[in-house]
Formats: C-alpha cells, structure tokens, sequence
C-alpha cells in the first residue's frame, strides 16, 4: 500500500518537473538577433576580447547601415516592419555587448584600444537610429535600442578611464626580449 506522505511527494515532484518537460510557447522562444556565421564568429573569438568587440561593432555597422537604407532609400511595402525587426535586432545584440563589457571590465580584459572606436561607433548608431520619421510601427523597438546604445555608450567611455587607471597601476606583462638572455 502507497502511504499518503509518498503520494503526495510523487504529485509534488511531478507538478514540478511539468514546466521542464512541457515545450515553450510560441512566445518564449527564443530568436536569435544573429546569424550561425556570426554566432560561431564570436565562438572563435571568446579568447581575443578585443576582437570579439569589434565583432560586434561589425555586426551592429551592418544593421545600422540596412537601417539607414531603407529609411532615407525608395519607399518599399514592409519598410516599417523590416525597420522594427532591425531596430530589434540591435537592441538584442547590444544586450549581449553590454555583457561582454561587464565581463572584461570586472576580470579587466586589455580592451583600451577598441573601446574608443566603440563609443565613435555608437555615436554613429544613435544618428542611424533617429533617422526614419517616427512610425508607431518601431516606435517601441527604436526606444528599446537607443536605451541600450546609451548604456552601451556610457559603459564604453567609463571603461576607458577605469582600464587606463587599472593598466597605469598594473602593467600588463611584456614578452621577454630574446636579446636581454
């Protein structure tokens, strides 16, 4: 005979494991803002924070070049909803280079040298962004994206003075000179 306590932790354990076995809905999937080339791009270059950054910043010059296209181009059926998609896609991989950002600053990855093209890049984005006339079709995903160019931004250019501060005060080690032997 199945003692009641036991009955009810089976039922316990069940209801539990339901949401972990049950498939998304159509809503929760999630969909990539980039492609499997430019997913296995930043694979190959999880070791070179510098170049992984500029990855981005190549990634997101394309969008922002696709935007600037269809906003100031012929007018085409679908434009608004082509821009709505693109200005999503930025804010999703802006997300993801705000992580990367917050990863190399706390663990102070040697990105002193991308980091001003960053913020001259994002400079340009935000100019790329406000172009198309207002539209309540992207409206929303416009916002989206130039909150998280800001921070972006903001992240980038506080990170050159903390990276020069920290760099200043740790010097990074320099190969040793065959020479010197």
């Amino acid at each position: 005979m199945i003692r009641p306590a036991r009955l009810l932790v089976a039922a316990l354990i069940g209801v539990a494991l339901c949401p972990a076995i049950q498939p998304p809905l159509r809503a929760q999937d999630a969909v990539s803002a980039l492609s499997a080339g430019e997913v296995d791009k930043l694979r190959d270059l999880a070791q070179d924070p510098p170049e992984r950054l500029m990855a981005f910043v190549g990634f997101l010059n394309q969008r922002a070049d696709r935007i600037e296209k269809l906003a100031t181009g012929k007018r085409m059926p679908g434009r608004e909803e082509d821009l709505h998609e693109l200005m999503q896609q930025m804010n999703s991989i802006l997300d993801d280079l705000a992580d990367n950002l917050d990863e190399y600053g706390k663990y102070h990855r040697d990105v002193r040298k991308v980091l001003p093209k960053l913020v001259s890049a994002a400079e340009r984005w935000a100019t790329v962004l406000k172009t198309p006339a207002e539209n309540q079709e992207y409206s929303v995903a416009r916002r989206l994206a130039l909150e998280s160019l800001n921070d972006v931004h903001d992240e980038a250019a506080l990170m050159i003075a903390e990276q020069k501060a920290w760099f200043l005060a740790h010097p990074p080690n320099k190969p040793a000179d065959k020479k010197a032997e």
